[in-house]
């Protein structure tokens, strides 16, 4: 079996596409291009969470939830996680298997890896994220019986009716205890006694890997411990390292020579240079690199004095047309509130104000066109 397993967590700043360079629609990003998972063709391969405050172990392995008959009477169902249900499809894929064919791989995307607790949330399962260099865990793990149950049941198993412990399989029509399904257990190394799984024997298979993503800017987050870091590898996605040419047709409607506001009669011919041919107004992704250009130039005014996590991605705002509006309410309501929450000299500065004009946010956005144009006056000219 080759050795093809990932256990990476991508971070960097909001809005540089690392969900998107995991899976995406348009070249499949790294699920397809390395693992060889096409989610057209097999989505059951492919495995999306979100992790946040109130996910739980549960969540992420199974638990019992009620569920309610026609009669009214409320009976108690296991519901798989996500977690139990990417390991039982790569077991799946495993088992499967035909001499003549590669073992198809699995991926569990956890997006916002940091938004949740997860020392809770990986629990037990923290122990199988050591891994070997056949792609195995070097270590096994107990799961209940439960949870064992369901495991199998995804991987094909089907109780036989009125029977508590005896399962058929394939074309196996009687139903047998799962001791009896013995070379099928061997291949995804589960030793089986009496129909239950005994020993440390559930591990992470090498077709199975494990991806994460984080924005370190996040204010909301909990605490990552180094004995959960050291488990994974760590990719960090810089803003200048998306070259996705859809990005480059943006634009800032309203911003340049079609905009409806006085100071863009200033412009001059250092701002044409960032100007869209066919509207006329400024691309967007001249706007983003002068604002992190702008934000690495105050670094001491900086929140917490953690420049990266404060610059911005070109997916910042993820449209076709950035109006007026997303300006406001996203762009410059995070860097009044998130980066310069503190500290608003920088701002000041640049929309050269005197600090009892720029008091509240609502000052703040009445100054949006200065705030888009001296950003690209000032900083755009050295960057190019």
């Amino acid at each position: 079996m080759p050795n093809t397993s990932i256990q990476k967590i991508l971070f960097g700043c909001p809005g540089t596409g690392k969900s998107y360079r995991i899976s995406n629609d348009d070249d499949g990003g790294i699920v397809k291009t390395v693992l060889g998972i096409d989610k057209n063709i097999h989505p059951e391969n492919l495995i999306k969470t979100v992790f946040h405050p109130e996910y739980t172990y549960g969540d992420f392995m199974g638990k019992l939830m009620p569920q309610t008959k026609s009669d009214g009477s409320v009976y108690y169902q296991f519901y798989e996680g996500h977690f139990l249900k990417a390991l039982a499809q790569a077991y799946k894929n495993i088992i499967s298997q035909k001499d003549d064919e590669l073992i198809q791989n699995v991926a569990l995307v956890i997006d916002e890896i940091n938004r949740g607790n997860s020392s809770a949330i990986f629990g037990t399962v923290f122990q199988l994220l050591d891994r070997r260099i056949d792609g195995w865990s070097s270590y096994g793990i107990d799961i209940s019986n439960l949870e064992f149950r369901k495991l199998v049941e995804l991987i094909g198993f089907k109780l036989e009716e009125k029977s508590e412990d005896r399962y058929t399989y394939g074309k196996v029509k009687r139903g047998q205890f799962l001791d009896e399904y013995p070379d099928i257990f061997s291949k995804i190394r589960i030793q089986v006694q009496e129909s239950t799984c005994v020993g440390s024997s559930i591990r992470i298979p090498p077709n199975l890997s494990i991806f994460g993503t984080m924005n370190t800017s996040d204010n909301s987050i909990y605490f990552m411990d180094n004995a959960f870091k050291r488990r994974w590898e760590w990719e960090y996605v810089d803003w200048e390292n998306d070259h996705n040419n859809d990005i480059r047709d943006v634009f800032l409607q309203g911003y340049g020579e079609n905009g409806n506001h006085d100071i863009w009669e200033k412009i001059d011919m250092i701002l044409q240079d960032y100007l869209d041919e066919k509207s006329g107004n400024i691309v967007w992704i001249c706007l983003v690199e002068a604002f992190n250009l702008f934000i690495k130039d105050n670094y001491n005014s900086v929140r917490g004095g953690k420049i990266e996590d404060m610059q911005i991605g070109y997916r910042f705002i993820n449209t076709t047309i950035v109006t007026e509006d997303q300006i406001k309410n996203k762009l410059m309501f995070f860097v009044w509130d998130s980066v310069f929450n503190r500290d608003k000299t920088p701002l000041r500065k640049l929309l050269d104000l005197d600090s009892n004009k720029l008091v509240t946010f609502g000052d703040f956005i009445q100054y949006h066109h200065e705030f888009v144009f001296n950003l690209i006056t000032k900083y755009l000219p050295d960057y190019y």
